[in-house]
């Protein structure tokens, strides 16, 4: 006997099952790929992420922007993901997603971390309006910016101790922050 075959979903079908899923999933062109199942995530992953938002919320408040983390989707052409922190300034927002981010942070864990790498890479730096991408790593004081420059994305790593520019706040990000409580800090 054969196993049934997988029927694609559309976007609006995975909108409407979102809902009720009990753990998140991402969609990418009809397919749907659960994120952390009921599992979870690490402490660590879980308070980069809140020191990440945390240094930022206070900026991105004042200067009207909206500071997401983890829990609202991201819209890129076909596909919708999760990213762990997100910050969007401007008009363009619906309900339930972003579609227009300044900037996305990915913490890297070991089941994310080659999409994280290649796959959102190629997604991310295609929207018009993101500046910084951010992936951390949480089992070392490291983190890999990649950053708009006209036409092109460069990247900067930062490891130990420095800061990276958050353009679209105009403000700076320290590694001594992020990494506040974790690795024995």
């Amino acid at each position: 006997m054969t196993e049934p075959a997988f029927n694609a979903m559309s976007m609006d079908e995975y909108l409407r099952t979102e809902e009720l899923s009990p753990f998140k999933r991402e969609f990418v062109a009809g397919f749907v790929y659960a994120l952390h199942a009921p599992a979870g995530v690490s402490q660590g992953h879980s308070q980069i992420g809140m020191n990440i938002a945390g240094s930022l919320f206070r900026e991105a408040r004042r200067q009207g922007c909206r500071l997401h983390m983890g829990e609202m989707r991201l819209q890129v052409g076909n596909a919708m993901f999760y990213p762990d922190v997100m910050l969007a300034c401007g008009d363009t927002f619906q309900t339930y997603f972003e579609t227009a981010p300044c900037l996305l942070v990915e913490v890297l864990s070991p089941s994310s971390a080659s999409t994280d790498r290649v796959g959102k890479y190629a997604m991310y730096t295609g929207i018009p309006t993101l500046q910084t991408y951010l992936i951390v790593e949480q089992n070392e004081r490291r983190i890999y910016a990649y950053q708009r420059e006209g036409n092109e994305w460069t990247l900067h790593e930062v490891a130990g101790e420095g800061a990276i520019d958050i353009p679209c706040l105009g403000t700076r990000l320290s590694l001594s922050d992020v990494y506040d409580g974790v690795l024995g800090d």
